[in-house]
C-alpha cells in the first residue's frame, strides 16, 4: 500500500510509502490520504499526527507522479478530478483539528511540499531539500497553497520560491521560516516532540489551533464565538484536572 496509517498510543503516523518513485503521488494516493486523515483525526486515543515517508532517510515525497500526470494531463475531466483530489488533501490537512507534524529527511518538492506546508510544523534532518517548482512545467500554484506558503515565509519568499522553482538547502528553508526544526534525527526529534504535545490538554491544543487559523484567514479580534470558546474553558474537565494537578504537584492526566 503506497499510504498508511499506524498508531502507537497516543500518536498516530501516516506513511508516504513509493519509495522507488521517491515517494511521488499517484492520484490513488491523493483519494487515500484524507481517509486516512480523517480516521486520525477521530480516534479519541490519538493526540498528534506525524507524516512521514515510511523509510527514514529517503524523500519526504518528490510531488505528483509526473508520468501520470503527462498522461492525464489532456483530458479535462482527470484533471478537474485531479485538482479536486490535491485541494481535499491540503484543505484537510491544514483544517486537521489536532497537531500535524511533517518529518522530511531528503527532497520535498511540489505536491510533497504543499503537504509539509499544510501540517503544523516541518521537522527535517541535514539532507532535507525543498522546491515548490510549477514553474518549471508551465503550471500554476493554487491560490490555497500559495496562501499557505506565504503564511509560513512571507510574500517576498513565497514570490521567490514560485518564480524560481529552485530547491531550498535545508538551512535556507530554516532561515526563511519554512523549516521548523532542524535536527540530525529528524524522527526522534518529531517522536520527542509528539510525545510533549500528547502530555498537554488537548482542548487547548484544539482551540489554539483553530484560533491560529482564524488569524490567519483574516480574523483580528474576538467574536462572540471565541470569547464563549475562552470562557468555556473555565468549566472544562481539562481546566479542572490542570489545576488538581498543580495543586497536588503531581503530573495532569489529560
Amino acid at each position: 500500500m503506497t499510504l498508511r496509517l499506524e498508531k502507537e498510543g497516543q500518536i498516530a503516523r501516516l506513511l508516504i510509502d513509493r519509495p522507488d518513485k521517491r515517494n511521488a503521488f499517484t492520484q490513488d494516493m491523493w483519494e487515500l490520504f484524507p481517509a486516512l486523515l480523517a480516521d486520525a483525526m477521530g480516534d479519541d486515543a490519538i493526540r498528534v499526527l506525524i507524516v512521514s515517508a515510511s523509510e527514514k532517510n529517503s524523500a519526504f515525497s518528490a510531488g505528483a507522479d509526473i508520468a501520470e500526470f503527462a498522461a492525464g494531463a489532456k483530458d479535462a475531466e482527470w484533471r478537474a478530478k485531479n485538482q479536486a483530489a490535491i485541494r481535499k488533501v491540503q484543505h484537510d490537512l491544514a483544517r486537521a483539528p489536532k497537531p500535524t507534524v511533517a518529518v522530511i529527511d531528503q527532497d520535498c518538492i511540489g505536491g510533497g511540499c504543499g503537504i509539509a506546508i499544510a501540517c503544523d510544523l516541518r521537522i527535517a534532518g541535514p539532507k532535507a531539500r525543498f522546491g515548490i517548482t510549477p514553474a518549471k512545467l508551465g503550471l500554476v500554484y493554487s491560490l490555497h497553497d500559495t496562501k499557505l506558503l506565504v503564511d509560513l515565509v512571507g510574500p517576498a519568499q513565497a514570490k521567490r520560491i514560485l518564480f524560481t522553482g529552485q530547491l531550498l538547502s535545508v538551512g535556507e528553508a530554516q532561515r526563511m521560516g519554512l523549516v521548523t526544526i532542524l535536527a540530525d534525527d529528524p524522527h526522534e526529534e518529531a517522536a520527542a516532540l509528539a510525545e510533549t504535545m500528547a502530555s498537554v490538554s488537548p482542548h487547548s491544543q484544539r482551540m489554539s489551533k483553530a484560533i491560529v487559523r482564524r488569524i490567519l484567514d483574516g480574523q483580528a479580534d474576538d467574536d462572540a464565538e471565541t470569547a464563549a470558546q475562552f470562557d468555556a474553558a473555565f468549566e472544562g474537565e481539562d481546566f479542572k484536572e490542570g489545576v488538581a494537578a498543580f495543586l497536588e504537584k503531581r503530573k495532569a492526566e489529560f
